[in-house]
């Protein structure tokens, strides 16, 4: 997704950006154009993406709500509760295949999961952390979102703890799992490999 190392963006602008780019990729979805094997490789990267996003923004921009916020906390548990639940979604159409009725059933559950997320976390929590949040740390917030993306799961664990530190911690381990498995099996995991597939 995007890169901010040298941009000066925030992580706003980091989380909007990355929002828009699975925007992009539901709609596709949705078209229902192409083949199985297609839309599978869709889903993959939509899974993947949205993992990234999901475990980045739990290290470090909940947190910073949390000490931000007044009801910081509320509102991050509000969050942490919709990765969950999306995450258990993901997990559900991770083992799907495209031609099977269910695929696109489970598709549209997830994205009006995210789709209600996105909403929220634009119109309420973004703002609030713009205002209550010096521009110097939100762009020091938006390099450690990258980075985390970059060690991140590409695959849901449902099943793994959903509050810090524990977490954290699995965050690298199991991105490297995941990662080991995907490149093994061929499934693209970014917008960059899922291109370069299709070429």
């Amino acid at each position: 997704m995007t890169d901010t190392h040298g941009t000066g963006q925030d992580v706003v602008d980091v989380l909007t950006a990355d929002h828009r780019e699975v925007e992009a990729l539901f709609v596709e979805l949705e078209s229902r154009r192409g083949t199985p094997e297609h839309r599978r490789q869709l889903a993959d990267v939509v899974i993947a993406e949205l993992v990234r996003h999901a475990v980045a923004e739990e290290m470090y921009v909940y947190p910073a709500a949390r000490k931000a916020l007044p009801d910081g906390d509320q509102v991050a548990e509000h969050e942490i509760s919709e990765h969950s639940d999306a995450e258990r979604t993901m997990k559900e159409l991770e083992s799907l295949d495209p031609s099977e009725p269910r695929f696109d059933e489970v598709l549209a559950h997830l994205t009006r999961t995210i789709r209600h997320h996105v909403k929220d976390e634009e119109s309420d929590l973004f703002p609030r952390l713009r205002a209550a949040v010096a521009r110097e740390e939100l762009v020091e917030l938006a390099g450690k979102v990258e980075a985390a993306k970059k060690t991140a799961p590409t695959r849901p664990h449902p099943a793994a703890p959903d509050h810090p530190p524990a977490n954290k911690l699995l965050g690298p381990g199991a991105g490297l799992v995941d990662r080991m498995r995907d490149a093994l099996s061929g499934r693209p995991t970014s917008m960059a490999e899922l291109r370069e597939k299709q070429h």
